[in-house]
């Protein structure tokens, strides 16, 4: 391992989480402090005091999605597969797009799912896996514009279960195709595309899987990301556990799409 690399693998394997554990404690003490100064009666009664807290949890929130990426840089330098236990994917999928739907509709973004199988059992590592939809749709929701849409679909191709996330969004050209996957490498990433671990994590989420990661984009008519693994089945199945992620307050879809909504996402009527 040459010098660079041996930096390399000691910040995203000690350096970045710490960064991110030492972040925790803090953010949590700022989400407790503006509850406290901005309570849900006070922002009921104030359409400007709505207005504040809704920008100043925007904020929060896009800090603390950085922050769970940031813990989750780890992954980047472990090579080996995930522990995997069936799920069933369609509806799971669905539930999902159905959280994400009416969020991203305030940015006037339409989302469409579509499956044409009505179940899959198939084994995965259901909390990556989750992190891995959610990265796309953040980055679809954050380069669509409003008008625009988002296509999430599900199906089965020669024994590998296919899951897309399809925008109508900016594109990209093919140096930012080439830069896509490594980004956190470079020392200057570029300006308004966040710290660059998003899509290497789906990347390194997909071959955990035994799978790989798609990237199909054009430049001012959209991107389109797949993330493809096998169609097999685990001896184990996926219950319903305390989901132990840190999102330092009780609405974890918003901190998952907090870079791609407006700050009237955040808004009282959507922290109910």
């Amino acid at each position: 391992m040459s010098h660079n690399d041996h930096e390399l693998a000691e910040l995203l394997g000690s350096v970045l989480p710490a960064v991110a554990d030492q972040m925790r404690l803090p953010l949590s003490n700022i989400h407790g402090a503006a509850a406290a100064l901005v309570p849900p009666e006070l922002r009921e009664q104030s359409q400007a005091v709505d207005t504040n807290a809704a920008i100043l949890y925007q904020g929060y929130y896009r800090i603390l999605r950085v922050v769970n990426n940031l813990a989750s840089a780890s992954l980047l330098k472990e090579p080996t597969p995930f522990v995997k236990k069936n799920l069933e994917l369609v509806q799971w999928l669905r539930e999902i797009c159905l959280v994400a739907e009416p969020l991203l509709r305030e940015k006037g973004i339409t989302l469409r799912y579509c499956c044409k199988m009505n179940a899959h059992m198939v084994a995965v590592e259901k909390r990556y896996l989750e992190r891995l939809v959610w990265n796309l749709l953040s980055n679809a929701g954050k380069y669509t514009p409003q008008g625009g849409e988002i296509t999430v679909s599900l199906r089965l191709n020669e024994r590998q279960v296919c899951l897309s996330v399809a925008d109508t969004g900016c594109g990209m050209t093919d140096e930012e195709k080439n830069l896509a996957f490594t980004r956190y490498r470079h020392s200057q990433p570029s300006l308004g595309h966040g710290i660059g671990l998003g899509l290497p994590l789906c990347c390194r989420i997909a071959e955990g899987h035994g799978g790989r990661l798609l990237l199909e984009s054009v430049k001012d008519k959209g991107t389109c990301v797949t993330v493809c693994f096998p169609d097999e089945r685990s001896d184990v199945v996926e219950m319903h556990e305390p989901n132990v992620d840190f999102h330092g307050g009780f609405e974890p879809h918003l901190v998952e799409l907090a870079d791609a909504l407006p700050y009237q996402s955040f808004l009282q009527r959507n922290m109910d």
